[in-house]
């Protein structure tokens, strides 16, 4: 055996680790001596002289294993998982040198000499330990063999490029301001790995450490940590869908959103005034510009950035009667949402109490820790403390009742967290990377408890596996208001989406530096923004980032993209209930559309924007052509003009300046309205269907998702309006089926839809709906015919185009 010593920084600690390479290097550590083995119910005790292992099924793509090292006592509480395991049909076959634990699914085999655990998906192996659980006075690590061919991802918000292999990735949320092309560490870190094979591992740890991507490039995996549970989960599907529910199954579902949460968004840092703010909000009502929200940076409880934190009021001088500002925007149709932050600073209003109720973190002593950072000296919240908790809610609690819609909460990481604070769980180190997690918990319970009929909306900087659950929105930091900055937000969204935070996404136009304004970035930014999930722009002040204080050319570019984006809200809602139900991204990498095209892998300058929509955001400046993929299976439709791209080519596309290279897949239904100032005017009594014929898509399919926007669970409770469309298509004739269920309490007796077909080869012989001849009309040019149907609630019609080919 070689003996080798590696030294880990793990942030303070310097830690030493022990690790065995064996000559074998498949084989676990050879020390670890099998025993024997007991069933209980459906999961399996596996006894070494070592310790104890638990292999349990969730259901037959999720298994999870626990090692009990010899004097441990097993530690049940998992911060990620809410999944309640299901009953299913497992088997235990001991063989004379295995022992195999198998469900429909999911396998595992036990080797028992040399001890070995290896994973397998119908039949295929997976993954296995290498050494599997090592330790050292203090740390642990799990390490894992890979096959060489694997693409890994994972291991939260990062800008390392799609494939994250060869890197070791360290689990310390923390902020990176000002990033652009690079960032190693953000403020949003995942003790997850998903590979191209399509599985997952996730380790269910919450206390710091490292995850290695293969840093050695010896094919392994590897999770480091400094204390804490020794479980993990493996996660496996038939295709990269179903991966993501049943990820997001074990991790939870992210919350219907309010839908005004689609909308756009005012927002800087930050306003000063009431006056401000009025004004600003009047200037997208003056120029006609959609606005369903506006935030509240720093400025709304003190004068100056630093010295105020944690007053946790209004300032009366510069907001003078914030309830009355707040009533007066809701009326027409505007939330407000406050930044809030988790310092106490020893100069605020709030401290007083804090310390002396001890609300805050402690030193050894047991008194409140306090230290400086940017903002001046303070103490953290203890949100693991339950009073404090409590306190900290009952400040929220009231706010929201004085008429605030949703909540941001920034330095979140926490941003400065020193190793030897305590908490009343734990110290600093161990509760780190859940704290922003918790946060957004405490809000989120506070609000099923308190204001039970509203959707919360929580803005958080930083997280942890399963924070989806707790209807976080997460966003990526400090990006720097650059071409740089732009041209990774597309990885953070579509790594983010797949590890089950779907709402990741930019300040739009960039937050840091950039003295000088650069209106095509900003352009570009915001068009980009059409089709990320939450549409945001926000930016340091000295550089407006709201379109309405910029150059008329600018704002007019500006307006179409908002005013896209508020059309598409029928689409983007039904992606939010998709989200909801099935857990899929609502940015999804094209990989996910051919998981067998290795060239895909990596790739994340093109991605999928839904089912529907093929989207290529313009990342560079003076860009007049752009090199897209367009994937099999359907002919693609530019979505400005309809000229169709062949199904599996790559071709060069002509850049305009008025929007970004935009798709639409064929066979697709998109659902549309007309513009609409804010989303309290949302109706879809009226909209169009628009519908992409493709001659090479025979069957296609798609919904329309509705409900009132604010009910919690209005799926659930049945207050729901659900259309689906069916589109076959034979040599003679093109039918489409439109069905509505209902269960909504509305008064209206038909919805009037005005279903805009594209690219047809020729004018149609005729038009039926449900077998009566109708009249249409009928664009030449376009190739598009268009005709109205009215459909009742729970009503199907069926649209049959006799084509003249």
């Amino acid at each position: 055996m070689i003996l080798l010593k590696l030294k880990l920084n793990f942030k303070n600690h310097l830690l030493t680790l022990i690790v065995f390479i064996g000559f074998f290097v498949y084989a676990q550590n050879p020390s670890r001596i099998y025993k024997g083995f007991k069933q209980m119910n459906q999961q399996i005790e596996i006894n070494t002289n070592e310790g104890n292992y638990f292999i349990k099924p969730y259901n037959e793509n999720i298994f999870e294993t626990s090692f009990i090292p010899n004097g441990e006592v097993y530690n049940a509480t998992s911060h990620a998982v809410s999944f309640v395991s299901e009953q299913i049909n497992v088997s235990v076959d001991d063989f004379s040198s295995h022992l195999l634990f198998s469900s429909k699914g999911l396998s595992v085999k036990i080797e028992k000499s040399p001890f070995k655990i290896i994973y397998y998906y119908k039949g295929k192996e997976l993954i296995s330990e290498k050494l599997g659980y090592q330790s050292s006075l203090k740390s642990f690590s799990i390490d894992f063999n890979l096959t060489d061919d694997e693409v890994l991802y994972g291991g939260g918000a990062r800008v390392l490029g799609m494939n994250r292999r060869g890197n070791k990735l360290q689990l310390y949320n923390r902020a990176h301001y000002g990033y652009e092309t690079k960032s190693e560490l953000m403020n949003y870190t995942m003790p997850l790995m998903l590979s191209s094979k399509i599985y997952a591992i996730h380790f269910d740890n919450a206390p710091i450490g490292y995850l290695d991507l293969d840093s050695q490039k010896n094919n392994t995996l590897a999770y480091e940590s400094i204390s804490g549970r020794k479980t993990y989960q493996v996660i496996a599907a038939d295709n990269w869908y179903d991966l993501m529910n049943q990820y997001t199954n074990l991790t939870g579902k992210q919350p219907m959103l309010p839908r005004w949460a689609l909308g756009n968004f005012s927002s800087r840092f930050g306003y000063h005034s009431q006056k401000e703010v009025s004004e600003t909000v009047q200037k997208f009502r003056n120029d006609k510009i959609p606005l369903d929200a506006v935030i509240v940076d720093i400025y709304w409880f003190g004068k100056d950035i630093q010295g105020h934190m944690g007053n946790f009021e209004f300032l009366k001088d510069s907001f003078p009667n914030p309830e009355k500002m707040m009533s007066d925007f809701k009326k027409i149709g505007v939330k407000t949402i406050l930044v809030t932050e988790p310092f106490i600073l020893t100069t605020s209003k709030k401290w007083e109490e804090a310390d002396k109720n001890g609300y805050l973190g402690k030193t050894k002593t047991g008194a409140s820790y306090r230290y400086d950072f940017y903002f001046g000296n303070t103490g953290l919240v203890d949100i693991y403390n339950p009073k404090a908790k409590k306190w900290f809610w009952n400040i929220y609690k009231d706010l929201t009742k004085s008429g605030v819609s949703g909540w941001w909460g920034d330095l979140g990481e926490p941003e400065v967290h020193p190793s030897d604070l305590l908490h009343a769980t734990g110290t600093a180190d161990e509760v780190h990377n859940i704290y922003g997690h918790d946060w957004a918990k405490l809000i989120y319970e506070g609000y099923q408890n308190d204001f039970s009929a509203e959707r919360p909306f929580i803005l958080m900087r930083a997280g942890y596996s399963g924070s989806q659950k707790y209807g976080m929105i997460p966003w990526s930091g400090d990006v720097s208001r650059s071409w740089g900055g732009l041209q990774p937000q597309t990885e953070i969204a579509l790594q983010m989406g797949m590890q089950g935070l779907a709402y990741m996404h930019s300040d739009l136009g960039g937050f840091a530096g950039g003295e000088l304004f650069d209106a095509a970035l900003y352009t570009r930014w915001l068009q980009y923004g059409v089709f990320q999930p939450i549409y945001r722009p926000h930016a340091q002040e000295h550089i407006a980032p709201e379109p309405v204080f910029h150059d008329a050319k600018t704002k007019a570019l500006a307006k179409k993209s908002i005013e896209l984006r508020y059309q598409l809200l029928p689409y983007n809602y039904t992606l939010m209930f998709e989200n909801n139900q099935f857990g899929k991204p609502l940015m999804r990498p094209l990989f996910f559309e051919d998981q067998h095209n290795h060239e895909l892998l990596e790739k994340s300058d093109i991605y999928l924007w839904g089912d529907s929509f093929l989207i290529a955001p313009i990342t560079q400046s003076r860009i007049e052509e752009k090199e897209v993929y367009f994937p099999k299976n359907n002919n693609w439709f530019d979505f400005y003009t309809d000229q169709k791209y062949k199904a599996g080519t790559t071709q060069k596309v002509e850049v305009k300046e008025e929007y970004i290279p935009t798709f639409v897949r064929g066979g697709s239904f998109i659902p549309m309205i007309k513009t609409i100032q804010n989303t309290e005017d949302y109706t879809l009594n009226q909209f169009d269907l628009h519908f992409y014929y493709d001659e090479l898509t025979k069957v296609s399919s798609g919904q329309l998702y509705n409900d009132d926007g604010n009910t919690v669970n209005a799926f659930e409770k049945g207050q729901f309006e659900l259309f689906n469309f069916q589109s076959t298509l034979d040599d003679k004739k093109l039918t489409l089926l439109i069905s509505n269920t209902s269960g909504l309490d509305d008064n209206t007796t038909s919805k009037s839809i005005t279903v805009k077909i594209h690219s047809l080869k020729k004018k149609p012989k005729r038009v039926f709906i449900d077998h009566k001849k109708v009249s249409y009309e009928w664009n030449e040019q376009t190739k598009g015919l268009q005709l109205k149907v009215l459909v009742s609630n729970n009503q199907s019609k069926n649209i049959y185009i006799n084509l003249n080919n």
